[in-house]
């Protein structure tokens, strides 16, 4: 016997799937590739993505602050908010010199 299932039903006890997956930032956060990770990120939220894995970056500028108020600012008119995991000193120390630390939701902090 088959059912009328609709596919895009999701049994709430399924671990296996996760309802928010991370979108990883694989590239440097600064000016050389601003456009590029412009495109990604706007790609991502487009997507779905609301939380970006930080955890491979190791270079962070004004740029990478730009970026990430802007994924925040496009995330907003969506009536969602961005989580940041894995944040790396090289990006917290920034965004506490810009005085973000509580504008971007840090999760996950690693050093």
């Amino acid at each position: 016997m088959t059912t009328d299932r609709d596919p895009t039903d999701r049994d709430p006890t399924d671990s296996s799937r996760t309802a928010d997956p991370a979108f990883a930032v694989t590239m440097p956060m600064t000016i050389q590739h601003a456009t590029e990770l412009r495109d990604r990120l706007a790609d991502a939220i487009e997507a779905g993505a609301r939380r970006f894995d930080l955890s491979a970056v190791e270079e962070f500028d004004s740029a990478g602050v730009q970026l990430l108020l802007a994924a925040r600012r496009s995330l907003a008119a969506r009536q969602a908010e961005i989580e940041l995991a894995h944040v790396p000193m090289v990006v917290r120390d920034l965004l506490d010199r810009y005085g973000l630390q509580f504008g971007l939701a840090h999760t996950q902090e690693s050093t």
